[in-house]
């Protein structure tokens, strides 16, 4: 004999966290695009390496935080047919589908500015540094556009943190035509490019690593499972507690579902009403888990179950 109970809060969220801040997305976006424009251009005309490499991670952040504002906005459809949770996992895609796109940009600029520092090019530093300059001031715009909404979501952390990572870049890439100018030191340009893909890679791969363990349904980094597991066994009429899972659906969605053992007499007296009503609380309000679902059973019901969860 069993009873399960689960509240859908996670099902009525109509906008993800990164839904609303779409606007500040699309402006962040618009910014990006115009020095993706600008760099390029640049980079032709100044035949500087860095100034490349710069704008391809600012194409490489656009595009992340352009999948960044699709998922979001595909994450806000609701719940029907088989997807029972919508479309809120689409965020998460987007986040891996940046950093896989990252991770490929950092590696070949790290690999073009490593054969360029072997065998130089010519780069016109005054051209560059101007450009430099012109991507600078866009950054610094959309860092300041981002900066508030940073915390808010796993996708709006990676938008702040392209868009931070391009600031830094650009600073690179103006010092190494303010060396270049002053000294004819045409290798600043391919260590600038070098040192780009230096910081581009470990991001993405950060980015990676939370994304893979979001869809490889990990409890939180953030959940003490023993510190859950003994929350829910002090509970009065409590026995023991199997069959405990944690994992995140999208940025700020976490749901759990547990197997609750409570004593025989709750399911004569009425009392397993009162019981998932506690259990509901102390997890939304301990740990901040607004979509559980529990069964409650009796002592003798998981010997029926067969053994494969703790």
């Amino acid at each position: 004999m069993g009873a399960g109970h689960g509240h859908d809060h996670g099902h009525t969220h109509a906008v993800t966290t990164t839904g609303q801040h779409r606007k500040l997305l699309v402006a962040a976006i618009a910014i990006s695009g115009t020095i993706f424009a600008v760099q390029l251009a640049g980079a032709f005309i100044t035949g500087s390496l860095a100034l490349l490499a710069d704008a391809g991670h600012v194409l490489a952040d656009a595009g992340g935080v352009a999948l960044a504002l699709g998922a979001a906005l595909l994450a806000a459809r609701p719940a029907k047919g088989k997807r029972t949770f919508g479309w809120a996992r689409a965020e998460i895609l987007a986040v891996a589908i940046n950093g896989l796109i990252l991770t490929g940009m950092g590696v070949y600029i790290f690999t073009e500015g490593i054969r360029r520092l072997i065998t130089p090019s010519a780069v016109q530093p005054g051209g560059m540094a101007v450009f430099a300059l012109i991507g600078l001031v866009g950054n610094l715009a959309a860092v300041a556009l981002l900066y508030r909404a940073r915390d808010a979501s796993l996708n709006m952390k990676g938008a702040f943190l392209e868009v931070a990572t391009d600031t830094v870049t650009s600073l690179g890439v103006l010092a190494a035509a303010i060396i270049i100018a002053a000294t004819g030191y045409t290798r600043a340009d391919a260590i600038v490019s070098i040192l780009i893909g230096l910081i581009i890679v470990p991001r993405a791969i950060k980015l990676l690593r939370e994304a893979t363990n979001i869809l490889l349904e990990a409890a939180p980094e953030n959940l003490d499972l023993q510190h859950l597991r003994n929350h829910i066994t002090q509970l009065d009429h409590v026995l023991d507690v199997h069959d405990l899972h944690v994992h995140t659906v999208t940025s700020g969605m976490p749901v759990l579902s547990a197997h609750v053992v409570v004593e025989d007499e709750c399911f004569h007296d009425g009392h397993a009403p009162q019981l998932l009503d506690a259990l509901q609380a102390g997890i939304a309000g301990h740990f901040d888990v607004e979509h559980s679902t529990f069964q409650l059973e009796p002592a003798g019901h998981a010997s029926h179950e067969h053994p494969t969860h703790p």
